[in-house]
């Protein structure tokens, strides 16, 4: 059983930046997936990044290659996405998401495990 906590969201200016943290406990190991969703109001629930946990391999959706990076901390079990040139459209709630396997896992219905999500806003 994987718990993941998310933490790090918040208000920020078009253009700014800010870091989410996604701690991890009770099963990490070197075949899980960690990844980050994004939710808007009305909206359906969007991939943004993943990483496998013990390895190289990184993915991003389109609309975020090049100005979000997603690393992690294996010393601290945390997985971060850095966010850079926001933008209003990036505004959402941001889940962490954790499952086992090596794979490009891009759907909400591929991973098992979820934090409770932290509110990021972009202001215009």
């Amino acid at each position: 059983q994987v718990q993941l906590v998310e933490s790090g969201g918040g208000l920020v200016q078009a253009g700014g930046s800010l870091r989410l943290s996604c701690a991890a406990s009770g099963g990490t190991s070197s075949s899980i997936v960690m990844a980050w969703f994004r939710q808007a109001p009305g909206k359906e629930r969007d991939f943004v990044a993943a990483s496998w946990w013990s390895g190289s391999m990184t993915y991003y959706a389109e609309s975020v290659k090049g100005r979000f990076t997603i690393s992690r901390d294996n010393a601290k079990n945390t997985v971060y996405l850095q966010m850079s040139g926001l933008k209003p459209e990036d505004t959402a709630v941001y889940y962490c998401a954790a499952r086992g396997g090596r794979n490009y896992y891009t759907t909400p219905s591929d991973y098992n495990y979820w934090g409770q999500g932290t509110q990021v806003t972009v202001s215009a």
